[in-house]
């Protein structure tokens, strides 16, 4: 199956110069043939803070209760192991752990050795004190150490690309950056599936991961919908390309969403309310996208505004 081989006089309006994407192949073999790609160019860095009227002490102390207040929510709906045994056992026969809580300072043998494990499975470490872990556990024998495991398992980027190949379909994914609410995360895995996106992409840190509450604000999407977990999102990206795959950035300085071509192979990028996607992201885009929005705020939820960009997407592969 064959795709544009340049996106160069298809009306499509982007800035900057157009480049060539070459280099050897990413081991994704999707057979997508890659042609020029317009260059993403630098763009402005959006302001998400506000002055709220706190001093930065207040501020920090509010964001750390409300950290640990979110972390023993989520715990709460999810499967945690507890003590050092426990957990590398769990590491050992191949459980999906997406977070790994251990005590910050503490460095013997044992505690180093189920480190060492979590990175080779790429879970995602957080050093924590005693009283978030003692929040945080159960039991109250944790010794230091308490890992949280996905409510399901997690796909990878060439099953993405399988199911797009056995639809023969262009791939469409979607990608997330610093998305870490879960009601946020379950909302885009539903709407992804409803879209007949090919799956959804997350990155190890700064994301939440496949939760009990993901699950259930997905409505049964993540049953058919699959996710993958990446080390990092920017390269993620660049071996895509190199598979025949365009990428728009939702952004609210880009293009009118309504003047970009975003049939064929693509990935859709979107980033938190607060951030946006972060810069090294944004930089590996060919495109920005923005939603027109007439309101008297600036910003639309994460996953409205994943929404919207997928049905614009879905509108225009309908033709």
């Amino acid at each position: 199956m064959a795709y544009r081989e340049s996106r160069g006089g298809n009306g499509r309006r982007v800035s900057g110069k157009t480049t060539a994407q070459g280099g050897k192949k990413s081991g994704f073999g999707t057979g997508y043939k890659p042609g020029k790609r317009p260059g993403a160019g630098e763009r402005p860095e959006r302001n998400s803070g506000g002055n709220t009227g706190m001093k930065a002490g207040e501020k920090a102390g509010f964001r750390e209760a409300s950290n640990a207040a979110a972390e023993v929510e989520e715990i709460g709906n999810a499967s945690v192991i507890e003590g050092r045994n426990a957990v590398m056992e769990a590491f050992r026969a191949g459980r999906p752990v997406d977070r790994l809580y251990i005590l910050d300072g503490c460095h013997d043998g044992p505690v180093l050795s189920i480190k060492r494990e979590a990175q080779k499975h790429s879970a995602m470490i957080k050093y924590v004190e005693k009283e978030r872990l003692d929040q945080l556990s159960e039991t109250g024998r944790h010794q230091g150490v308490i890992a949280v495991t996905a409510a399901y398992e997690y796909a990878s980027v060439e099953d993405i690309l399988q199911a797009a190949r056995e639809k023969q379909e262009p791939p469409f994914l979607i990608l997330l950056d610093n998305i870490e609410d879960p009601h946020n995360l379950g909302a885009i895995i539903r709407t992804a599936n409803l879209a007949g996106a090919h799956g959804v992409i997350i990155p190890k840190n700064r994301a939440v991961g496949l939760t009990a509450t993901v699950a259930r604000t997905s409505a049964g999407a993540l049953n058919y919908t699959p996710v993958a977990k990446v080390t990092n999102l920017a390269k993620t990206i660049e071996d895509l390309k190199r598979e025949g795959l365009w990428f728009v950035c939702a952004d609210m300085d880009g293009t009118p969403m309504y003047e970009l071509d975003m049939k064929g192979p693509v990935g859709l990028v979107i980033g938190s309310e607060g951030e946006g996607v972060g810069r090294l992201v944004k930089e590996k885009c060919d495109m920005s996208a923005a939603i027109p929005m007439k309101g008297n705020i600036d910003s639309l939820n994460a996953s409205v505004a994943a929404g919207v960009l997928a049905y614009e997407i879905v509108r225009q592969r309908l033709g």
